[in-house]
């Protein structure tokens, strides 16, 4: 949802509700209906020791908690013991405020969905006995729908308020089935029930009290968003947004909410000078990192989106050893620099093979967590998915595992799919040493192709053996400029010229035959009649592959050097309102010619034609070993006899 569209949930209503939260986590009775219990284990103790809590504090106002029965939910019992020490931990400390935070924060957003709904007027008729028969139901549909909202707020403020101390341990098979739609007060007992279920099965010290918590906030997210796809009024919860100020939380309906402030960065960042080779891929890199930063977080857009350009997927191809790792390294480097400069967040994933799970669902769901946190509008992100083609399997493909199969349909869904918006401030970049072994439609995704294809020349050579050399030595560098060949105006401008022809061979006969036909393609019909040729040599090549390419040349239209005094300081450009920034941009766009033209199709489609000719060499590789295979046992067999 929009920012501008949001209410600010004011603070005072949200403590008005912190002794209901209080009471809530202190203690009460509940009779499971749909969830089931844990066996509770009865620890041994020794005779004439109590079974209550290790410790209680003695300030005034806080002796003398309303004890419940020994059937009920004691949630901060449960917490206070979970950490195994005779003191409170501070986790233990943190969950419980956390809880209450949570929860009153999702009372308060049910007063506000009752409000807008007409439940709270249909309440008060009720109590007094004035409630019309015909209306029971719109009444019974209205309780439901907050206690819903309820629901996904206590799940996705639990999710926001514990994001910083997260760790790496995580818990299985963690429930969230209690879910109740009587009223709100009955849903949240039943969803803390679980929980307290949840925690007496995994809840053994600090770590794993953290992870249960986040893996029942996750569960019951879901499960309240399900039950609110087919849920009658709910567009009294969905259709409005509301933010809390003191946390910077916002809810969105049943959108899952992310922490905002981006956290630091564990990575070796590298400089551009210290990329060899690899021209183009990090010229646009380059250009990408500063198209990044001129997002503008107030309307929630950037200006090379408007203007046209900006690079929201691209895909990094080439050899293992060729630099895969050090351009990515860059980009992370150059955007945490620009974002420390403007005072931005920054936030950088990758989705590696550890999130492909054997359980049904959840690599699904790492997927998406994964791309939520880079699309976050109010941060700007850095997602990479490094080995993409061990990452997301190839529909169809019998040996791809059901959980790449689930990351696989993520990725085409949020990289292209209906509900796709791209904002400007976040781009995912893909990487494989083996890009034919992507799935041709997730492939085409990708609106951006580079090549990293690492050091070429013997200036190239010579300059990374410089660098990895380092200081520490005596070897005179002899007859060469150190890093003169990777000035990147000179070394651009070589790559792209090189494209102005094919360099597939099987692509560079179809250029052949259209350039006797028409000579030099000089409009659009010429340029078209290329593509229909390309199409038809190459099958797959279709209209996203022409969209890819026109996306490509606004690119290069974009490519221009902004003066860096803009990145040097905040205040000259990326502070500037966003109609200021548009205008300055605006006036360095340069004109679109049928030279770019031709260049970007002969990069897009030499990179198809590169993939469809490297899978069809495997696959004729693995032919001729097996039919070797099979005429080395003939052989050994005719011996034996």
């Amino acid at each position: 949802m929009d920012a501008r569209n949001e209410m600010e949930l004011p603070e005072d209503e949200i403590l008005r509700h912190y002794p209901q939260a209080l009471s809530l986590l202190t203690g009460f009775e509940h009779a499971p209906r749909l969830g089931k219990g844990a066996p509770r284990a009865v620890p041994e103790r020794s005779p004439g020791i109590p079974s209550g809590a290790r410790f209680r504090p003695t300030t005034p106002g806080l002796v003398g908690r309303p004890a419940a029965r020994p059937e009920g939910v004691r949630l901060l019992e449960r917490i206070e013991n979970a950490g195994g020490d005779e003191l409170l931990t501070p986790a233990a400390a943190t969950m419980a405020r956390v809880l209450r935070r949570a929860l009153a924060i999702a009372l308060a957003v049910a007063d506000e969905v009752a409000a807008r709904s007409g439940a709270a007027e249909l309440r008060r008729v009720n109590l007094e006995n004035r409630l019309a028969p015909d209306r029971h139901r719109e009444f019974a549909e209205l309780l439901a729908v907050e206690a819903l909202a309820a629901l996904s707020v206590l799940a996705n403020a639990t999710t926001f308020l514990l994001a910083e101390h997260a760790g790496a341990k995580t818990v299985e098979e963690v429930s969230a089935d209690e879910v109740l739609t009587d009223n709100p007060l009955t849903a949240l007992q039943g969803a803390l029930w679980e929980l307290d279920q949840n925690l007496a099965r995994a809840a053994r010290d600090d770590d794993s009290l953290i992870a249960t918590v986040l893996a029942w906030a996750e569960a019951l997210s879901s499960a309240a968003a399900a039950r609110g796809e087919t849920a009658p009024r709910i567009g009294a919860f969905t259709g409005a947004g509301w933010r809390v100020g003191a946390d910077d939380f916002p809810i969105a309906g049943f959108a899952p909410a992310t922490k905002a402030s981006g956290g630091p960065v564990a990575m070796s960042f590298k400089k551009p000078e210290e990329v060899i080779g690899n021209a183009i891929a990090k010229h646009q890199a380059m250009r990408l990192a500063r198209m990044m930063v001129a997002y503008d977080f107030d309307r929630m857009t950037n200006p090379f989106v408007e203007l046209g350009g900006f690079t929201f997927t691209f895909l990094g191809d080439g050899r293992p050893g060729t630099g895969k790792t050090t351009l990515i390294q860059m980009m992370a480097g150059l955007l945490n620099d620009y974002c420390q400069m403007a005072g931005y967040p920054f936030r950088y994933r990758n989705l590696s093979v550890d999130n492909i799970d054997s359980y049904q669902g959840k690599s699904g769901q790492n997927a998406r967590a994964f791309i939520n946190a880079v699309i976050d509008p109010k941060v700007i992100g850095f997602g990479t998915i490094d080995d993409i083609d061990q990452i997301a399997g190839r529909r169809g493909d019998r040996q791809s595992s059901s959980g790449q199969q689930e990351i696989t349909a993520v990725l085409m869904e949020a990289f292209a799919g209906a509900s796709t918006v791209v904002r400007g401030n976040a781009t995912f970049g893909m990487f494989s040493n083996h890009a034919e072994a992507i799935d041709d439609a997730l492939r085409q995704r990708a609106s951006a192709r580079f090549l990293i294809d690492g050091p070429k020349t013997r200036a190239d050579y010579i300059d990374i053996l410089a660098l990895l050399l380092g200081q520490r030595h005596g070897i005179p560098v002899g007859d060469h400029q150190l890093m003169a060949a990777q000035a990147m105006r000179k070394a651009v401008a070589d790559s792209y010229d090189g494209h102005s022809r094919p360099q597939e061979a099987g692509l560079d006969k179809v250029f052949t035959e259209i350039s006797a036909t028409y000579g030099a393609l000089d409009d659009l019909a010429e340029l078209g009649s290329y593509l229909h040729a390309i199409a038809e040599a190459e099958p797959r090549f279709t209209g996203r592959a022409v969209k890819n390419i026109t996306d490509a040349v606004k690119a290069r239209a974009m490519d221009f050097d902004m003066p860096d005094e803009w990145f040097a300081a905040p205040e000259p450009f990326l502070h500037q309102p966003y109609a200021r920034k548009l205008e300055m941009i605006e006036t360095l766009r340069k004109p679109i010619t049928t030279a770019m033209v031709v260049q970007e199709i002969n990069r897009y489609a030499d990179s198809e034609w590169r993939y469809s000719d490297s899978a069809d060499e495997a696959a004729i590789e693995d032919a001729v070993r097996g039919m070797e295979r099979m005429q080395e046992a003939k052989r050994r067999f005719g011996e034996g006899e």
